[in-house]
């Protein structure tokens, strides 16, 4: 006597639809089965779309046997509501960018997924069925979480070494009679720290020319209704220029307290605009100061550490340009730099 329990009717719905569907694709169905990728079809003429095809790895990556798969509809296997709702939009705007959901199998463990969905259409243009490819994320989670605590450390690691030489040059400092030698390296300091925040909560990977424009000059006065305005096209900065044009705002700005526009008891002002250009394949950022109405401009006499910092960094390190013009009515900085496609 058979210990089998009698098919339900959605099983046997299922059953129906995927003989259906294996004459109607016999070839694909098999090149489906056998791949590595984890793949579904469903019925798209079907309230919910349920499954009607599902290869070994869909099996394997779920822990459902193809008997419990077919006939669920492609939302059961979602974990949350979230996710349900991301599916079912899926569906309804295919064929689109893939998108990442939580999922659960048999035994209610949670993983993350890439999924791309895409309709199959009849000869008519109708859709008839929905194929969709499951990529399992959790390695690839696993692998970011781990690059994340990474990160965290040096740059918890990275503040602490500033903090360190901020210390140490403070005590090495200690006596010096010019005052104005002490602030200026410790503001150097406090410039490249705060363009180390801003990369730490990119991760690194890039950063807005305007974030960082804020948090160097805003104690110099960017803010609404301050001697510096600043504006221009959302521009993102890979690490090595953000943090030397960090250090370069801050010599300019530096250098207007103490001899132009910014000096303290006038009336001057400073603009600072920027604009990003195409020319071909590459892409170039030009970024122009410009003061007014501070003290008569005279030339210096000798290269300080903001001259060397744009022959150096700027210009050979960046491969950028940087034109300087000490015009009596206020000094001019012109500086081009080229920015990467994925930094643009």
């Amino acid at each position: 006597m058979s210990t089998l329990a009698p098919k339900t009717q959605r099983q046997k719905r299922a059953e129906a639809a995927v003989e259906d569907f294996r004459r109607d694709l016999g070839p694909f169905v098999v090149a489906a089965d056998t791949t590595r990728m984890p793949m579904l079809f469903t019925d798209a003429k079907a309230a919910g779309n349920p499954i009607i095809f599902a290869n070994d790895s869909l099996v394997n990556l779920t822990g459902f046997t193809r008997e419990q798969l077919l006939g669920r509809t492609f939302g059961d296997l979602m974990a949350d509501d979230q996710a349900r709702e991301a599916v079912e939009i899926a569906f309804h705007t295919a064929p689109h960018d893939s998108i990442d959901a939580r999922c659960r199998s048999r035994t209610g463990e949670v993983f993350w997924a890439e999924i791309f969905v895409s309709p199959v259409r009849n000869e008519t243009g109708a859709v008839i069925q929905y194929f969709a490819s499951v990529f399992d994320l959790t390695r690839h989670r696993a692998q970011e979480e781990e690059l994340r605590c990474l990160l965290d450390e040096l740059n918890h690691r990275t503040q602490n070494t500033l903090a360190t030489v901020q210390a140490l040059a403070m005590q090495t400092f200690r006596g010096c009679p010019d005052k104005a030698l002490i602030e200026a390296f410790q503001g150097r300091i406090l410039a490249l720290s705060k363009a180390h925040a801003l990369l730490a909560r990119g991760h690194w990977r890039a950063v807005s020319l305007g974030d960082v424009v804020d948090q160097v000059l805003r104690p110099f006065g960017a803010t609404e209704g301050g001697p510096l305005t600043a504006r221009g096209a959302r521009v993102m900065l890979q690490p090595k220029t953000a943090l030397t044009l960090a250090v370069t705002l801050h010599e300019l700005a530096l250098n207007a307290t103490r001899h132009g526009a910014l000096i303290a008891g006038g009336s001057g002002r400073v603009d600072l605009g920027w604009t990003l250009r195409q020319s071909g394949a590459e892409r170039e950022m030009s970024l122009f100061w410009r003061e007014h109405g501070g003290p008569p401009v005279q030339p210096p006499r000798r290269k300080g550490f903001g001259a060397r910092l744009f022959d150096r960094d700027l210009a050979r390190e960046l491969g950028g340009a940087v034109e300087l013009d000490y015009a009596p009515g206020g000094l001019t900085c012109a500086i081009v730099v080229p920015v990467p496609e994925a930094g643009a």
